[in-house]
């Protein structure tokens, strides 16, 4: 690849299209759906490490706080009820991901974004009003809902609308959306931190109802998929559709192919019983190892609970808030570097690099504060000590977010042959809220009895998945959809699950082959 020249693999289908003005709009518009995951992820550590909200809400927390500000540090915020409001909103996005999927087919993906849109408003507006804690739960409840909704739909959407060279890249964009949406949480908790009257909490999470009203809005414009108006149908604005996203009237073969593409996935009857056959075990296997490694990884950690833990290891509730808000730009402009490179240097190459980076990062982050605290959790932090933790943290988030980060949302998708890829995609995101849900549910409680040694069980995770990688994991960077088989059959491994005559029979393509 050399001087922006398209490489297209032997047999692989190259349509015609380019980036336009119009999907690059669109596709930018309809990746704002991940800003309302992105700003829950960042509000909610940021909003538990308010006294004005302890006081409210959880006294017992606050009290045990205080009391052990010169004790035991590790265990100053554990309170299943604290973690409940957190990681509520995960088990609630897991169970909506299953009837998000049976609208997003149904009724498309634009009907799929204005249902999360919808409820994610609802859920703000409660917190933002609340008044007891089951106030709280409910509104993070429909939250997680609408987080299951627009997960579910917007990818989907942007593989749809992306011309075939660039999907790969304009799929991040969902990734990237997350990262601003952390950063604006974290941007915001920092102010409303400082507002005397100690209702800054209430403005942090009903300003959720803004990145929501976003994609409501937003949704309202899209023009549905080619894909989803032939599913339902109408051919004719299908047709019309892809002209006017590819930005050029020879679209008779993709017509063809998504048209083939449809009538062939129509005639799946149990994608669900089709992904237990022997010849998807490799994906199912990805499906479900990826994105529960990319929260084992221990990034939530930090996403969750930020000014949690800057507070555990001494920081004042502004430095701490502060310390996020440094992660959070670090995060966002790492997920370029991915953008950028992930079809040039490939997703083995990223995920080895990235997994080398957390572990050192882990390692160090765990021995500074094992030296300052010890086991017993009663020493004191330094102030290089605790720059030094800030610096290393902000290199463990560089390296998730140039790789698991990003791919653990992007491979699983690319993976599936057609007839079970709605499936596949289903159980990525499921798993993905599972260990979501524990990470945050467990987090709090494995500090304080853990202690220093919680970092070292997530570098211990972060070389079980590197292994895994290494391994179990084939190159498909350039790799077309069509010859999704193709990597597995020549897989050391995975070869042993396919018969000599195990075809992958698939009408779309793969987009990673731009220079």
């Amino acid at each position: 690849m050399a001087g922006g020249v398209v490489i297209v693999n032997a047999g692989a289908t190259d349509y015609p299209g380019k980036l336009t003005p119009y999907v690059f709009l669109t596709c930018l518009l309809a990746a704002t759906g991940g800003l309302i995951f992105g700003y829950d992820i960042g509000i909610s550590g940021g909003v538990t490490s308010m006294e004005p909200f302890l006081l409210k809400f959880f006294p017992s927390v606050y009290r045990q706080e205080k009391k052990m500000s010169t004790t035991n540090q590790y265990c100053k915020f554990d309170s299943i009820t604290l973690t409940m409001f957190t990681s509520s909103l995960y088990l609630a996005a897991l169970i909506a991901s299953f009837f998000a999927s049976s609208v997003t087919r149904k009724l498309g993906r634009r009907a799929s974004m204005l249902t999360g849109g919808m409820i994610f408003f609802a859920g703000a507006a409660i917190n933002g009003f609340a008044e007891n804690v089951a106030m709280l739960i409910i509104g993070r409840m429909l939250l997680g809902v609408g987080v299951g909704f627009a997960n579910q739909s917007v990818p989907v959407y942007l593989s749809e609308m992306a011309p075939a060279r660039l999907r790969g890249m304009l799929n991040m964009y969902f990734q990237l959306m997350i990262t601003i949406g952390i950063l604006v949480a974290n941007l915001i908790n920092y102010g409303t931190a400082k507002i005397k009257a100690g209702y800054g909490w209430r403005i942090s999470l009903g300003l959720a109802a803004v990145p929501a009203l976003i994609i409501f809005l937003g949704a309202l414009v899209l023009p549905d998929t080619p894909n989803s108006l032939i599913e339902r149908g109408k051919g004719e604005e299908a047709r019309a559709m892809l002209v006017r996203v590819r930005g050029t009237d020879d679209v008779d073969r993709e017509f063809a192919d998504l048209v083939a593409a449809s009538e062939e996935s129509k005639q799946t009857e149990h994608p669900w019983k089709n992904m237990l056959m022997r010849r998807h075990r490799p994906q199912l296997v990805m499906a479900v190892a990826i994105p529960a490694f990319q929260q084992l990884s221990g990034i939530n950690v930090i996403n969750f609970y930020a000014p949690v833990l800057y507070k555990t290891i001494g920081f004042g509730s502004n430095a701490s808030l502060m310390s996020a808000v440094i992660s959070g730009v670090v995060h966002v402009f790492a997920t370029f570097v991915s953008i950028f490179t992930v079809d040039k240097w490939g997703r083995r190459f990223l995920f080895l690099e990235g997994g080398a980076q957390m572990l050192v990062s882990q390692i160090t982050v765990g021995t500074l504060i094992a030296v300052s605290f010890g086991a017993t959790g009663t020493g004191h932090m330094t102030k290089a000590f605790a720059d030094l933790v800030v610096v290393f943290i902000c290199v463990y988030v560089i390296g998730f977010a140039w790789s698991w980060g990003p791919l653990g949302w992007l491979v699983p998708s690319e993976i599936f042959p057609l007839e079970v890829r709605s499936a596949g995609q289903s159980i990525n995101v499921s798993v993905n809220m599972f260990f979501t849900f524990i990470i945050a549910q467990a987090f709090l409680p494995m500090l304080c009895h853990l202690k220093f040694g919680l970092f070292y069980f997530f570098a211990v995770c972060v070389v079980i998945m590197s292994i895994f990688i290494y391994f179990f994991f084939p190159e498909t960077k350039n790799v077309p959809i069509e010859e999704c088989m193709s990597v597995w059959k020549r897989h050391w491994f995975w070869r042993r699950f396919y018969d000599d005559d195990d075809k992958c029979v698939d009408h779309d393509i793969n987009l990673k082959e731009v220079a």
